[in-house]
């Protein structure tokens, strides 16, 4: 069910001229945003790629969010995109010397519910998230995302609905 929520906000802050999410704060190169969904809070920490790779691939718009639900203290760790990727081939994140596999779904990437907590946790403490993942079209993809921010970001989304 949380997946389904998010995969519904963030369509939404991915489409111009689609519903407004309510801005909270910004943190460098992070911002937090909050909605209600079915009379419940949703938050996120959100930061969009710095790179894209290969250069001479259509991207679009790459947001990574850690989004909290209020009935879960738990975080949600996910990637957004314009297009789809190889649901049979895993995607891998990577923060520091630390890394995670993560499984794509359509145009969405998410963590393991397992690897949630040290995936926020690392976001928090790292200066560069990379993620690398092949494109429905077998592209191999790669992203980089500044951490600058990431801390306040993520902490403040936790207190609003975590």
């Amino acid at each position: 069910m949380k997946r389904i929520l998010l995969s519904l906000l963030v369509s939404a802050l991915a489409v111009p001229g689609a519903h407004a999410f309510d801005y909270v704060a910004g943190y460098r190169d992070w911002a937090v945003y909050r909605d209600t969904v079915n009379g419940e809070p949703v938050c996120y920490a959100t930061t969009r790629a710095e790179d894209k790779s290969p250069k001479s691939a259509d991207h679009g718009d790459v947001v990574f969010f850690v989004s909290y639900f209020r009935n879960s203290s738990q975080p949600q760790a996910s990637l957004r995109t314009n297009f789809s990727f190889r649901e049979d081939r895993p995607a891998r994140a990577e923060v520091s010397s630390r890394g995670w596999k993560l499984y794509p779904a359509g145009n969405e990437i998410f963590a393991m519910n397992e690897d949630e907590n040290s995936i926020a946790e690392a976001l928090r403490r790292g200066s560069e998230l990379r993620i690398e993942a092949v494109s429905a079209r077998n592209t191999e993809v790669a992203y980089h995302f500044s951490l600058s921010g990431s801390s306040n970001a993520i902490d403040k989304a936790k207190s609003l609905c975590g």
